[in-house]
Protein backbone atom coordinates (compact mmCIF):
# COMPACT_ATOMS: atom_id res chain seq x y z
CA UNK A 1 0.00 0.00 0.00
CA UNK A 2 1.68 3.56 -1.14
CA UNK A 3 1.79 6.09 1.50
CA UNK A 4 -0.39 8.91 0.78
CA UNK A 5 2.07 12.38 -0.06
CA UNK A 6 2.33 14.49 3.19
CA UNK A 7 0.40 17.25 1.71
CA UNK A 8 -2.79 15.18 2.71
CA UNK A 9 -1.84 15.38 5.95
CA UNK A 10 -2.00 19.33 5.81
CA UNK A 11 -4.54 21.14 7.42
CA UNK A 12 -5.22 24.68 9.39
CA UNK A 13 -4.91 24.68 12.65
CA UNK A 14 -7.79 24.59 15.22
CA UNK A 15 -8.74 27.07 17.38
CA UNK A 16 -7.69 24.22 20.13
CA UNK A 17 -4.10 24.48 18.68
CA UNK A 18 -4.26 27.84 17.84
CA UNK A 19 -4.74 29.03 22.30
CA UNK A 20 -2.22 26.05 23.13
CA UNK A 21 0.51 27.76 20.92
CA UNK A 22 -0.48 31.07 22.53
CA UNK A 23 -0.17 29.66 25.26
CA UNK A 24 3.43 28.21 24.83
CA UNK A 25 4.80 31.39 23.08
CA UNK A 26 3.60 33.50 26.37
CA UNK A 27 4.71 31.28 28.61
CA UNK A 28 8.10 30.77 27.47
CA UNK A 29 8.32 34.94 27.09
CA UNK A 30 6.43 38.19 27.71
CA UNK A 31 3.55 36.23 29.62
CA UNK A 32 6.00 34.54 31.80
CA UNK A 33 7.19 38.38 32.47
CA UNK A 34 3.55 39.87 33.54
CA UNK A 35 3.24 37.12 35.92
CA UNK A 36 6.33 37.80 37.57
CA UNK A 37 5.53 41.68 37.29
CA UNK A 38 2.17 41.32 38.99
CA UNK A 39 3.73 39.68 41.70
CA UNK A 40 6.39 42.05 41.64
CA UNK A 41 3.63 45.23 42.30
CA UNK A 42 2.08 43.13 45.10
CA UNK A 43 5.16 42.65 47.15
CA UNK A 44 6.01 46.26 46.11
CA UNK A 45 2.45 47.38 47.71
CA UNK A 46 2.72 45.45 50.88
CA UNK A 47 6.03 46.59 51.96
CA UNK A 48 6.14 49.28 54.60
CA UNK A 49 7.86 52.22 52.54
CA UNK A 50 6.30 54.02 49.63
CA UNK A 51 6.12 52.75 45.95
CA UNK A 52 7.57 56.13 44.86
CA UNK A 53 10.36 55.70 47.61
CA UNK A 54 11.14 51.73 45.92
CA UNK A 55 14.04 51.14 43.07
CA UNK A 56 13.79 48.88 40.21
CA UNK A 57 16.43 48.76 37.90
CA UNK A 58 16.72 47.86 34.93
CA UNK A 59 20.33 46.72 33.32
CA UNK A 60 21.71 44.74 36.50
CA UNK A 61 25.91 43.70 36.39
CA UNK A 62 25.75 39.99 36.68
CA UNK A 63 29.37 39.44 37.51
CA UNK A 64 32.29 41.66 39.58
CA UNK A 65 34.67 40.08 36.48
CA UNK A 66 34.58 42.21 33.55
CA UNK A 67 34.56 39.38 30.98
CA UNK A 68 31.93 37.25 32.88
CA UNK A 69 29.78 40.21 32.91
CA UNK A 70 30.04 40.50 29.02
CA UNK A 71 29.31 36.84 28.69
CA UNK A 72 26.59 36.54 30.99
CA UNK A 73 24.85 39.88 29.43
CA UNK A 74 25.42 38.35 25.64
CA UNK A 75 23.74 35.13 26.59
CA UNK A 76 20.88 36.53 28.28
CA UNK A 77 19.73 38.42 24.90
CA UNK A 78 20.78 35.39 22.87
CA UNK A 79 18.05 33.01 24.72
CA UNK A 80 15.66 35.98 25.59
CA UNK A 81 15.73 36.36 21.72
CA UNK A 82 14.72 32.21 21.18
CA UNK A 83 10.76 33.03 21.50
CA UNK A 84 11.28 35.54 18.96
CA UNK A 85 12.81 33.35 16.84
CA UNK A 86 10.15 30.38 17.72
CA UNK A 87 7.33 33.18 16.57
CA UNK A 88 9.36 33.51 13.28
CA UNK A 89 9.48 30.30 12.83
CA UNK A 90 5.94 29.28 13.54
CA UNK A 91 4.84 32.08 11.04
CA UNK A 92 7.49 31.76 8.13
CA UNK A 93 6.33 31.64 4.46
CA UNK A 94 7.90 29.64 2.13
CA UNK A 95 7.71 32.18 -0.30
CA UNK A 96 8.73 36.20 -0.24
CA UNK A 97 8.52 37.56 1.63
CA UNK A 98 8.91 35.15 4.44
CA UNK A 99 7.88 37.54 7.38
CA UNK A 100 4.97 39.01 5.90
CA UNK A 101 2.38 37.45 8.21
CA UNK A 102 4.20 39.43 11.19
CA UNK A 103 3.91 42.53 9.29
CA UNK A 104 7.73 42.58 8.54
CA UNK A 105 9.01 43.19 5.01
CA UNK A 106 12.00 45.21 4.23
CA UNK A 107 10.93 46.73 0.68
CA UNK A 108 10.78 50.25 1.80
CA UNK A 109 13.36 50.29 4.73
CA UNK A 110 13.78 54.24 4.33
CA UNK A 111 10.27 55.23 4.68
CA UNK A 112 10.02 52.40 7.91
CA UNK A 113 12.88 54.34 9.43
CA UNK A 114 11.99 58.08 9.16
CA UNK A 115 8.08 56.81 10.56
CA UNK A 116 10.19 55.07 13.67
CA UNK A 117 11.78 58.31 14.00
CA UNK A 118 9.26 60.15 13.93
CA UNK A 119 7.17 58.14 16.48
CA UNK A 120 10.07 57.68 18.74
CA UNK A 121 10.37 62.14 19.43
CA UNK A 122 6.43 61.87 19.16
CA UNK A 123 6.09 59.18 22.21
CA UNK A 124 9.33 59.93 23.71
CA UNK A 125 8.64 63.28 25.50
CA UNK A 126 5.28 62.54 26.71
CA UNK A 127 6.52 58.98 27.88
CA UNK A 128 9.03 60.52 29.92
CA UNK A 129 6.32 63.78 31.73
CA UNK A 130 4.52 61.45 32.32
CA UNK A 131 7.20 58.85 34.21
CA UNK A 132 7.82 62.20 36.45
CA UNK A 133 4.11 62.56 36.92
CA UNK A 134 4.32 59.28 38.38
CA UNK A 135 6.83 59.82 40.66
CA UNK A 136 5.47 63.25 42.01
CA UNK A 137 2.13 61.65 42.27
CA UNK A 138 3.82 58.36 44.32
CA UNK A 139 2.08 55.70 41.70
CA UNK A 140 6.15 54.83 40.03
CA UNK A 141 9.18 53.51 41.23
CA UNK A 142 12.48 55.04 40.58
CA UNK A 143 13.48 53.50 37.63
CA UNK A 144 17.30 53.07 36.86
CA UNK A 145 17.81 52.31 33.41
CA UNK A 146 21.60 50.37 33.64
CA UNK A 147 23.47 49.94 36.94
CA UNK A 148 26.29 48.40 34.74
CA UNK A 149 29.88 49.26 35.51
CA UNK A 150 31.52 51.44 32.71
CA UNK A 151 33.45 49.12 30.28
CA UNK A 152 34.21 49.47 26.43
CA UNK A 153 31.58 47.07 25.95
CA UNK A 154 29.19 49.09 27.97
CA UNK A 155 26.98 50.88 25.15
CA UNK A 156 27.10 48.24 22.72
CA UNK A 157 25.59 46.23 25.69
CA UNK A 158 23.10 48.83 26.12
CA UNK A 159 22.17 49.03 22.63
CA UNK A 160 21.68 45.44 22.28
CA UNK A 161 20.03 45.06 25.63
CA UNK A 162 17.29 48.20 23.98
CA UNK A 163 17.42 45.81 20.43
CA UNK A 164 16.29 42.80 22.69
CA UNK A 165 13.21 44.80 24.17
CA UNK A 166 11.87 46.17 20.99
CA UNK A 167 12.61 42.64 18.73
CA UNK A 168 10.49 40.83 22.03
CA UNK A 169 7.68 42.86 22.65
CA UNK A 170 7.06 44.17 18.78
CA UNK A 171 6.95 41.09 17.21
CA UNK A 172 5.61 38.81 19.54
CA UNK A 173 2.66 41.34 21.12
CA UNK A 174 2.00 43.23 18.26
CA UNK A 175 2.89 40.93 14.68
CA UNK A 176 2.32 37.13 16.41
CA UNK A 177 -0.65 37.86 18.74
CA UNK A 178 -2.46 40.13 16.06
CA UNK A 179 -2.10 37.27 13.77
CA UNK A 180 -3.38 34.13 15.79
CA UNK A 181 -5.91 36.57 17.49
CA UNK A 182 -7.40 37.07 14.80
CA UNK A 183 -7.44 33.91 13.43
CA UNK A 184 -9.38 33.01 16.60
CA UNK A 185 -11.85 35.82 15.44
CA UNK A 186 -11.37 38.38 17.88
CA UNK A 187 -12.12 41.71 16.58
CA UNK A 188 -9.96 44.67 16.08
CA UNK A 189 -10.12 46.79 19.17
CA UNK A 190 -10.88 43.48 21.42
CA UNK A 191 -6.97 42.52 20.25
CA UNK A 192 -5.63 45.98 20.80
CA UNK A 193 -7.05 46.18 23.91
CA UNK A 194 -5.98 43.14 25.31
CA UNK A 195 -2.58 43.19 23.97
CA UNK A 196 -2.73 46.63 25.49
CA UNK A 197 -3.27 45.50 28.76
CA UNK A 198 -0.71 42.88 28.30
CA UNK A 199 1.79 45.18 27.61
CA UNK A 200 0.88 47.78 30.40
CA UNK A 201 1.24 44.21 32.43
CA UNK A 202 4.65 43.06 32.42
CA UNK A 203 5.63 46.51 33.36
CA UNK A 204 3.50 47.15 36.44
CA UNK A 205 6.90 46.12 38.60
CA UNK A 206 7.72 49.95 37.79
CA UNK A 207 4.55 50.71 39.10
CA UNK A 208 1.01 51.96 38.26
CA UNK A 209 2.84 55.02 35.91
CA UNK A 210 4.11 52.03 33.96
CA UNK A 211 1.77 50.25 33.55
CA UNK A 212 -0.84 53.07 32.20
CA UNK A 213 2.08 54.65 30.07
CA UNK A 214 2.51 51.27 28.45
CA UNK A 215 -1.03 50.59 27.92
CA UNK A 216 -1.29 53.45 26.34
CA UNK A 217 1.26 52.76 24.29
CA UNK A 218 0.21 49.58 23.32
CA UNK A 219 -3.41 51.20 22.02
CA UNK A 220 -1.39 53.68 19.70
CA UNK A 221 0.71 50.92 18.56
CA UNK A 222 -2.34 48.60 17.78
CA UNK A 223 -3.95 51.10 15.82
CA UNK A 224 -0.96 51.90 13.66
CA UNK A 225 -0.35 48.47 12.87
CA UNK A 226 -3.77 47.73 12.31
CA UNK A 227 -4.11 50.57 9.76
CA UNK A 228 -1.18 49.80 8.05
CA UNK A 229 0.61 46.50 8.73
CA UNK A 230 4.03 48.13 9.26
CA UNK A 231 5.81 46.14 12.01
CA UNK A 232 9.40 47.82 11.33
CA UNK A 233 8.32 51.10 12.29
CA UNK A 234 7.47 49.64 16.09
CA UNK A 235 10.24 47.81 16.33
CA UNK A 236 12.75 51.20 15.61
CA UNK A 237 10.51 53.43 17.95
CA UNK A 238 10.75 50.92 20.42
CA UNK A 239 14.61 50.62 19.83
CA UNK A 240 14.99 54.21 19.90
CA UNK A 241 13.04 55.29 23.05
CA UNK A 242 14.79 52.13 24.93
CA UNK A 243 18.65 53.32 23.67
CA UNK A 244 17.95 56.90 24.17
CA UNK A 245 17.03 56.15 27.78
CA UNK A 246 19.95 53.34 28.25
CA UNK A 247 22.23 55.01 27.13
CA UNK A 248 21.20 58.49 28.18
CA UNK A 249 20.69 58.25 31.61
CA UNK A 250 24.46 58.36 33.10
CA UNK A 251 24.46 62.08 32.09
CA UNK A 252 20.49 62.89 32.42
CA UNK A 253 21.19 61.39 36.12
CA UNK A 254 24.64 63.62 36.49
CA UNK A 255 22.85 66.82 35.08
CA UNK A 256 19.28 66.46 36.76
CA UNK A 257 20.07 64.57 39.73
CA UNK A 258 17.25 65.14 41.92
CA UNK A 259 14.83 64.69 39.10
CA UNK A 260 16.12 60.83 39.46
CA UNK A 261 16.47 60.60 42.80
CA UNK A 262 20.42 61.31 43.54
Amino acid sequence: MSTPPLATFTEAPSRRRIGAEIGIVLGLSLGASAVYSIVAIINRLTREQALSQQTATLNNSLSDRQVFDLIYQLLGVFFDLMPVALVCYLLWNVGRPHLARLGLTFERPGRDLGWGVGLALAVGIPGLAFYFLGRAIGISVNVVPTALDTYWWTVPVLLLSALRAALQEEVIIVGYLYKRLAELGWSRWVIIGSTALLRGSYHLYQGFGAFIANAAMGVLFGWLYTKYGRLLPLIVTHFLLDAAVFVGYAWAYATFPTLFGG
